[in-house]
């Protein structure tokens, strides 16, 4: 669908992106992703609550897919720790890598994907504020789950407290399961894959990455399917307001540019009574235009007059003081 530019925001719209703006932009979204999982902690009961009331919905339902694929997870470990390593790693390698890719290979669909996936992204830290959500396998053994990542935490980095490494489990909120951003990054980058890969491998994977992604998130007990659905519906949500996100972007750019003007080099150049430019640099001299030369000075010429010497150098090699 086309988009309409407003006045003034064509231009900024059109401004060349740069790695050394784009990088500390991602690193400042994915520290307010981490950071904001860490800090918005939510009171434990009330997620536990969360937790189950989904997993009665999905019950009454009959789309507690969780409950057999993590049986299969727990009882197969030829199935469960190659699912853990998919969990604990693909997540932040993935998406950042298509990013790069991006940026380098298709630069002109690289912003708006950049600003879906981050509008997506603080959408599903708004979840994680309001819906604190205990995942399954956080719940008392009666319901049936187990934790893999804690089964066969012999096999990886991780412990027992999602896919943070031994010892930094304080440093993750585990209560953070609705939506699934895992699931949503995953459908994010397939849709890329899909739309900009141009080869049968690249539609290929932009199909099993976010399914298998789905399925992991399942088995390894650490997201119900409705928190997979939730992280489809926060990347869809996303899509639609990205337009509006990067319009509202452009505004404010466009704003900034008019009340911080960029201060122009000025070229310091003489003039004669005719209009004429004349060179304050000898002939010999190769400069760069506009540049001014330490301690030189400006010369007005008359009519018809010539260029007088420098008051360095008299024409016979003595100084000007010394005539």
């Amino acid at each position: 669908m086309p988009q309409t530019e407003t006045p003034g925001t064509e231009a900024a719209s059109r401004t060349r992106l740069r790695w050394w703006t784009e990088l500390p932009l991602i690193l400042l979204v994915y520290a307010c992703y981490s950071g904001g999982r860490l800090l918005v902690r939510g009171d434990v009961t009330t997620a536990v609550d969360h937790g189950l009331t989904i997993l009665r919905i999905e019950k009454f339902l009959h789309i507690n897919a969780e409950h057999p694929l993590n049986r299969l997870f727990r009882t197969e470990a030829w199935i469960g720790v190659p699912a853990d390593f998919w969990y604990a790693s693909l997540h932040y390698l993935v998406t950042p890598a298509i990013l790069v890719w991006l940026f380098r290979s298709r630069s002109r669909h690289y912003r708006a994907a950049r600003t879906w996936l981050m509008t997506s992204t603080f959408m599903g830290l708004i979840g994680f504020t309001l819906l604190p959500t205990c995942p399954p396998r956080l719940l008392s053994a009666s319901h049936g789950f187990v934790d893999t990542m804690a089964q066969y935490s012999s096999y990886g980095w991780w412990g027992g407290e999602a896919s943070a490494p031994r010892g930094m489990g304080g440093m993750t909120n585990q209560y953070a399961a609705m939506p699934s951003l895992h699931v949503g990054w995953a459908l994010w980058c397939g849709v890329i894959l899909w739309r900009h890969g141009g080869t049968r491998l690249a539609k290929t994977a932009a199909v099993v990455y976010p399914l298998v992604t789905t399925i992991v998130v399942m088995g390894t007990a650490n997201h119900y399917f409705l928190d997979a659905v939730a992280g489809g519906a926060v990347m869809g949500v996303g899509l639609l307001l990205t337009p509006l996100v990067m319009r509202s972007a452009d505004r404010a750019r466009v704003w900034f540019a008019a009340r911080v003007p960029m201060v122009d080099r000025i070229p310091v150049v003489s003039a004669d009574s005719q209009g004429a430019s004349a060179s304050i640099v000898s002939g010999g001299c190769q400069t760069s235009p506009g540049e001014r030369i330490p301690r030189q000075r400006e010369q007005r010429l008359r009519p018809g007059a010539e260029p007088s010497a420098s008051p360095s150098d008299a024409g016979d090699g003595a100084p000007a003081a010394a005539r």
